[in-house]
């Protein structure tokens, strides 16, 4: 009965072993099962985030450009020293710092202007000599300057510039028609005029105290 006993144990491990196997080798094949999904889900995940990016930047690629500005042919600037002028304010004591650029249609005619500046500047300052404070710090009254800067720095070079109709700015108030005397105006304003090769005024200072 003694040698009985160890044929007895040996059978019992052995099943017992072979479960333990088997529980490993399913195991083992559910984490690759798992890993393989998991890859596979990334794999799909980071595949659909670049098209998705793709769709999302295309129409900024092919957005058409809104700039007028050729770049063949860019603006040249003319900035002028800065005026300092006392203003046609009645009341007090006003005086304004203004900081001026002409944008004009080419650098020769910009070599050009230099020659005539003593008198550009003239023209500019008389031009503000007569303006108020009130006029200057609305931003109609700023646009109407930068308008008659750029009208007499071309006039100061012989360049002839039509002024603005009078009617536009006219407040209702006028006086009885007189069909003659305006027919002569008219006929005077349809004068051939040269184009202002002066563009645009720009202002890169502006103040008023």
């Amino acid at each position: 009965m003694s040698a009985a006993a160890p044929t007895a144990d040996a059978s019992g491990a052995a099943p017992a072993k072979k479960g333990k196997k088997k529980l490993i080798v399913i195991a083992l094949i559910v984490v690759v099962l798992l890993a393989v999904a998991g890859g596979a889900a990334f794999f799909l995940l980071k595949k659909k985030a670049p098209a998705d990016g793709e769709e999302a930047e295309a129409p900024a690629a092919h957005a058409p450009a809104h700039s007028t500005v050729d770049p063949k042919h860019p603006p040249t600037f003319l900035p002028l020293d800065a005026f300092v002028v006392n203003l046609a304010d009645k009341d007090a004591d006003r005086y304004a710092q203004i900081g001026i650029t002409l944008e004009v249609d080419d650098a020769k005619f910009a070599d050009q202007m230099k020659t005539y500046m003593p008198a550009i500047r003239n023209g500019v300052l008389m031009i503000l000599a007569h303006k108020t404070s009130q006029e200057l710090l609305q931003r109609s009254g700023k646009e109407m300057l930068a308008g008659q800067i750029q009208r007499e720095a071309a006039r100061t070079m012989g360049i002839d510039i039509e002024e603005p109709d009078p009617e536009d700015a006219n407040d209702g108030q006028d006086d009885e028609p007189k069909p003659k005397a305006k027919g002569k105006a008219k006929a005077k304003k349809k004068k051939v005029v040269d184009a202002n090769p002066v563009r645009k005024v720009h202002f890169s200072n502006f103040i008023i105290q």
